[in-house]
């Protein structure tokens, strides 16, 4: 299908013409990257704001870690975290808002609060009644790959959690056959094709080498027809391949962001808005700028 464009909130998506910024708000007290604000309103509100003049073109609220070894937690307890801060930012935030969830429940009540876009990061695996929640409410939805089992998940202390031993008889064969069966669940519930985002999962139930080879060969996911939405932003895989804690993977992120919009990202979701806005601006100047049969040099 073509990609074309889409309507999140009041803002226009046109895929293609640029790489999207989604910056992340973590209102968690285990975010692995160490910039949860749980129990902070003011303080969230005024870091999504900053983020939005920063450069971020949508900004995703989450109140549940999803970190390697991370517990679940009850949806009352994802609203009192989440709430709070949607409601404060609605009419004061110049770019939409995702609700970065994978319940139903907490995904409505988002949405009456004035989010425009649900993130699952189990694509319809965990509650499949998203699908028909994004139908009803005509938003898009973002169907995340994801193979995590805490049996594999690994801690250090310095470097954070990975996976280990998870098998692949072939990594892009197998994430675009998963990837493609949330699709086909999501519109067979009613959910417009062109509403759909499609996310491979990098750092979900994925090993260090994995990880690298699925951004090494993300155009593959091209052939599936949608926009491609990745999240490599301070996660363990970058951490691990140049022995750096978390909060000194600002260059592994930017170089995994830029082979990633290489390789037909469509929107980038990241903690550093500002560094990875001037990245994606760069990298956009080159893949996608027009060749022109006058340019010299």
């Amino acid at each position: 299908m073509e990609k074309g464009s889409l309507t999140i909130g009041s803002r226009t998506f046109r895929w293609g013409e640029k790489t999207y910024v989604m910056g992340i708000l973590n209102l968690t007290p285990d975010s692995f990257s160490g910039d949860g604000l749980v129990g902070n309103v003011q303080l969230a509100v005024e870091r999504a704001l900053q983020m939005a003049a920063e450069g971020a073109d949508i900004i995703d609220i989450g109140g549940e870690s999803t970190r390697p070894g991370s517990q679940p937690i009850s949806v009352d307890e994802e609203l009192s975290r989440v709430m709070p801060v949607i409601e404060a930012l609605t009419g004061r935030l110049s770019c939409p808002i995702s609700i970065d969830t994978y319940k139903s429940r907490v995904a409505e009540k988002a949405l009456d609060a004035g989010a425009a876009m649900i993130n699952d990061v189990w694509g319809l695996r965990m509650d499949p009644g998203l699908a028909d929640l994004a139908t009803e409410r005509k938003v898009p939805i973002v169907l995340m790959h994801n193979r995590s089992q805490p049996k594999d998940a690994v801690q250090s202390q310095r470097l954070g959690g990975r996976y280990l031993g998870v098998e692949y008889k072939d990594l892009l064969g197998e994430i675009s056959q998963e990837l493609q069966a949330s699709i086909t669940q999501a519109i067979k519930a009613g959910v417009e094709g062109a509403r759909i985002i499609i996310d491979p999962g990098i750092g979900f139930g994925k090993t260090v080498e994995q990880n690298l080879e699925l951004i090494r060969r993300l155009p593959q996911l091209q052939i599936l027809g949608y926009p491609i939405l990745v999240g490599p932003s301070r996660k363990s895989f970058i951490g691990y391949t140049l022995d750096l804690p978390v909060e000194e993977r600002l260059e592994g992120t930017a170089a995994s962001l830029a082979l990633a919009i290489g390789g037909g990202a469509d929107m980038v979701r990241v903690h550093d808005v500002k560094e990875m806005a001037r990245v994606v601006k760069m990298a956009d100047a080159i893949v996608r700028r027009p060749i022109t049969t006058s340019a010299v040099g």
